[in-house]
């Protein structure tokens, strides 16, 4: 394999380690709960606890995209990197029977735990999908909205991830994502030991560049609020955006 190829499949074996620890009764702790000083990491970003205890415990995010998603019933919704199922789950509560809600993830063992978490609760308008971020495994136009939790600052191709993401909404489709974001100008060694710390072992973006990406692929209404501090320079965000509803389904270039 190639450099990245071995860097990716690295970051699949860590959280596939966290999913068997989980599933057998463990609490994982990621490292960015290890190093962040307020509650929006892991499952105290959340206020619901009727959910399956081993959903809970694999939370591993840095806050709570559905806070600012605003499902609606009927609405189909996408979540990149979903883990134990969490989030998932309570979209499809969100979205309602007449809504679906899809959880990608390129690790088996997080799909597997994901698949009983939903067993257990009921949950029979989810579906979980095995593949990468940066080639998300459903038609052009085909959700409303695209969540993610702490899960883009581990792709080695992020502008990649954004374009597909912008790929698969419809038109007027929604962004809400949490993840760790690294303040303008801070010094790169700084910055990578953060990073490290965290957890972000493939970097991170800041918020000019969260921006700038997504309005060259024609997102609008792009909004990064501050959450929390994670480390030095380094904090939790969502990212909001939304893609016009007068887009075409095709992609345009020069991300």
């Amino acid at each position: 394999m190639t450099e990245p190829d071995d860097r990716r499949e690295a970051t699949i074996q860590r959280y596939s380690g966290l999913a068997q620890l989980a599933a057998t009764g463990g609490t994982p702790v990621d490292r960015g709960a290890d190093t962040s000083t307020d509650g929006c990491f892991g499952s105290a970003a959340y206020s619901e606890t009727d959910v399956p205890e081993a959903a809970l415990r694999a939370s591993l995010g840095c806050g709570n995209p559905l806070a600012v998603a605003d499902l609606r019933p009927g609405e189909a919704v996408l979540d990149l990197g979903s883990g134990g199922g969490l989030d998932v789950l309570l979209s499809a509560r969100r979205v309602g029977p007449t809504g679906r809600a899809y959880g990608l993830d390129a690790s088996p063992d997080m799909l597997a735990l994901a698949r009983a978490n939903a067993a257990q609760a009921g949950a029979d308008n989810v579906e979980f999908l095995y593949g990468h971020i940066e080639d998300i495994p459903l038609p052009a136009g085909s959700v409303d909205v695209v969540i993610s939790n702490c899960v883009i600052n581990l792709s080695l191709d992020k502008p990649r991830v954004l374009a597909e993401t912008y790929r698969v909404l419809a038109p007027g489709g929604r962004l809400g994502i949490s993840d760790v974001i690294a303040d303008d100008g801070l010094d790169p060694a700084v910055r990578a030991a953060a990073e490290q710390r965290v957890g972000c072992a493939n970097g991170t973006l800041t918020a000019r560049e969260y921006q700038r990406l997504l309005q060259l692929l024609g997102f609008t209404a792009v909004q990064i609020t501050l959450t929390g501090d994670a480390d030095d320079g380094l904090h939790s965000a969502i990212v909001q955006a939304t893609k016009s509803a007068a887009s075409a389904a095709s992609l345009p270039t020069g991300t």
